[in-house]
């Protein structure tokens, strides 16, 4: 891994990527302490102080601490994501966009210009509530310096173009830098928390409200739980091809074995973000709407409430496998496959071989689903039961790791191909399938990140 790391700094390209992302980075943490216009923060923070395990906590671990503040970042990247939820599930039900998604980049581009302005409509729409609400006194009392409509517009200007400004940090980091930006920017958000966190947790140590055996316990347990998540990441479900012998041209291809990999995680971190958002918007409404019904709804989805966690699972069980379905077409790696003279031994080509890919990945999914539901669970858990005083688990940790492992994966990716040794070290002979697939069937597609 050390000379890994050593390579790094002999391919410039990748050593402008890499700073270009930390600049990115750099300029996105300055924005979130960047206070907004007409607040308190004093009044913001007390309200912060005693709200940590409601929806406003996890809005402020999406927003990296940007909410706690109401910085110009205040929004963070959560309209963009709600965005990208809606026109995920449009795609399925309405023609048109899923003929543009058929079409290629063209199509992809198209419905991604849509969903910026979505984005925009979201964040007015959400900011001018947050406006309302702190208006309301919902933030506590004092929170406005000067209230009124050239309050709100102004609020809304502000953190409308602060979700804008973080969504194109995000394009330029994925286009110019290392990493997919809009993930390296929720990554960046979620591990500023972790020194905090650790600091609080020391001084509970430090005035008895915390055992010192326990925080070792704790500790110990955290790094445990890190490696399972990262075992659970890398796992797969590796399904054998056989290529048959074929002449083109003048040319024999010869046969050989490979492999067709399946993740246990085939969704990502996409479902507990889907599921997430559904329950925070109905809890932010609530949560702004001072009549007893809404109030029993924002009771109710408070995070660690039976009902909430029920709901979670539930949410995140059927994303896994929505997701999964708009992913991955068994029908399309069978056809593929077929096309290019492979076929999985002991199975029909064509419809059986879907059949058999199908039966698989429903089973993988199911196994997924529960991975994550347990790891999406597990800080309610610990910071109900056992007053562990900072968030650990749930999707801030899926977000980090899995960032941290595609992020790594990247870089290594510029080594090799430069014939640099990557982190993980030499790589023995891989068993090459047809047309030098190294393992994987062309035309296939990429898996659900």
């Amino acid at each position: 891994m050390s000379s890994g790391f050593q390579n790094i700094g002999r391919v410039p390209e990748l050593q402008k990527r890499i700073l270009f992302t930390f600049a990115m980075l750099a300029v996105y943490r300055l924005g979130c302490h960047i206070v907004t216009p007409g607040i308190n923060p004093d009044v913001i923070k007390a309200f912060f102080a005693q709200m940590g395990g409601s929806v406003f906590g996890l809005f402020n671990l999406f927003s990296g601490g940007a909410l706690q503040q109401l910085s110009i970042f205040a929004l963070g990247i959560m309209p963009y994501i709600s965005a990208s939820i809606i026109f995920q599930l449009l795609t399925i039900v309405v023609p048109t966009l899923e003929q543009l998604q058929k079409e290629g980049e063209s199509g992809r581009r198209k419905i991604t210009q849509w969903t910026r302005y979505a984005t925009v409509v979201i964040a007015l729409f959400q900011s001018t509530l947050l406006a309302i609400a702190l208006e309301n006194g919902q933030f506590g009392e004092g929170a406005v310096v000067a209230p009124g409509w050239s309050f709100r517009i102004l609020m809304a200007i502000t953190l409308t173009t602060g979700t804008a400004f973080i969504m194109w940090l995000g394009e330029q980091i994925t286009e110019r830098g290392i990493g997919n930006g809009i993930s390296l920017v929720i990554f960046a958000g979620i591990v500023v928390g972790i020194p905090r966190g650790l600091v609080a947790l020391f001084e509970q140590v430090r005035t008895d409200q915390f055992t010192l055996l326990g925080a070792i316990l704790l500790l110990g347990f955290a790094t445990a739980f890190v490696g399972a998540v990262v075992l659970c990441e890398r796992a797969q479900r590796r399904i054998p091809i056989q290529h048959a012998r074929r002449v083109v041209g003048r040319k024999v291809m010869q046969g050989g074995m490979s492999y067709f990999p399946l993740r246990l995680n085939t969704a990502g971190v996409i479902p507990p973000i889907f599921a997430s958002s559904i329950l925070m918007f109905p809890a932010q409404i609530a949560s702004f709407v001072q009549t007893p019904w809404m109030q029993r709804i924002s009771e109710a989805l408070h995070p660690g409430d039976w009902r909430y966690n029920t709901l979670y699972v539930s949410l995140i069980v059927f994303f896994c496998y929505f997701y999964t379905a708009v992913t991955f077409n068994p029908v399309d790696v069978a056809d593929n496959m077929k096309k290019y003279g492979g076929f999985i031994p002991g199975i029909r080509p064509g419809k059986a071989t879907a059949a058999y890919i199908d039966k698989v990945l429903t089973r993988i999914t199911f196994g997924g689903a529960v991975y994550i539901s347990a790891i999406c669970v597990l800080p309610s858990l610990l910071h109900e039961k056992m007053k562990v005083p900072f968030y650990f688990g749930g999707t801030g940790l899926m977000i980090v790791v899995g960032v941290a492992l595609d992020t790594v994966q990247q870089i290594e990716s510029h080594l090799i191909t430069r014939n640099y040794e990557g982190f993980t070290g030499p790589r023995g002979p891989r068993i090459r399938g047809r047309g030098g697939s190294g393992g994987r069937i062309s035309g296939v597609g990429a898996v659900g990140s």
